[in-house]
């Protein structure tokens, strides 16, 4: 019999039931000012889907250009786990039952 293989947070010792990323954000330039400007931004984010899976699977549907083809998952998944965790919050009243439809098809256009 195999045994299973849990990991833990190191900073609270419960065990980790998402996938963990690490994102890093960096300025390249832009209209007004060279990349100088900001500071790489990096920040960690569990997730309950394998967003690199995703990712490719979004590229293999040939929907959009590839920079698109991250950034939208990316975006979309990062957003779906906050969302949930602070479902009480008005702000997002006005769009929690939208936002679930809206998944659902993009889903069903990658899948």
């Amino acid at each position: 019999m195999g045994s299973a293989s849990f990991h833990f947070r190191p900073d609270t010792g419960e065990p980790i039931n998402a996938h963990q990323y690490c994102i890093t954000l960096g300025y390249l330039g832009g209209k007004h000012a060279g990349p100088e400007l900001h500071a790489p931004l990096t920040f960690h984010a569990d997730n309950h889907d394998e967003l690199f899976d995703i990712i490719q699977r979004v590229q293999q549907a040939d929907m959009f250009d590839a920079d698109t083809s991250a950034a939208l998952p990316l975006g979309m998944k990062l957003f779906s786990e906050v969302m949930p965790k602070h479902r009480q919050d008005p702000l997002f009243a006005p769009i929690l039952t939208a936002y679930r439809d809206d998944i659902g098809a993009f889903n069903q256009r990658v899948a």
